[in-house]
């Protein structure tokens, strides 16, 4: 276990559009959007930070495969990157999953919004609280202070109560 603690609760919401459910997550990073980018797109960065490793940079359109961390999180995945527009906008889907990544100037650092579109709606809330954890150990990565992925059975001792307090804000039930 690491010595990582949750931040506060991030802005979450459902929009519920085209008979599919997708989660809005709004985080405020310090960090300018041409270094949150590099942690979005490089095989590299985003293996310290996120659940799986893509296979090539995600910087550019096209076919990607995502190797998940932890065996028992299934995969790989394919992914196929659809837009790749620097330190703005990235989008590529994760198996059946869509991810929309939009990456804003603010207050001299960044207003990262993902639009996490999922195949099962019962997922939202864990989802929220996975995208959490993962942002977390993103922001310790840009701070220069990485921690490492937090995956599996150990990202589940923080996933799951985070998925309660999102569940509450979803105006969801929890997924476990």
């Amino acid at each position: 276990m690491t010595d990582y603690q949750p931040s506060p609760l991030a802005e979450v919401s459902c929009d519920k559009s085209q008979g599919r459910s997708t989660l809005v997550f709004v985080r405020d990073l310090r960090h300018p959007p041409q270094k949150v980018w590099a942690a979005l797109t490089r095989p590299d960065e985003v293996e310290q930070w996120a659940p799986f490793s893509p296979d090539r940079d995600l910087s550019s359109t096209g076919s990607a495969t995502l190797t998940m961390l932890s065996a028992s999180d299934g995969g790989p995945f394919e992914a196929d990157v659809r837009r790749a527009e620097p330190y703005e906008h990235l989008e590529y889907t994760w198996g059946d999953d869509l991810l929309v990544w939009n990456l804003t100037p603010h207050n001299g650092g960044t207003r990262l919004t993902l639009r996490h579109t999922l195949a099962d709606p019962s997922f939202l809330a864990i989802d929220a609280a996975g995208w959490h954890v993962c942002l977390d150990v993103a922001e310790g990565l840009l701070d220069g202070q990485p921690i490492g992925p937090i995956v599996a059975e150990e990202a589940m001792a923080y996933v799951g109560p985070l998925e309660v307090e999102y569940a509450a804000c979803l105006g969801v039930t929890t997924h476990s």
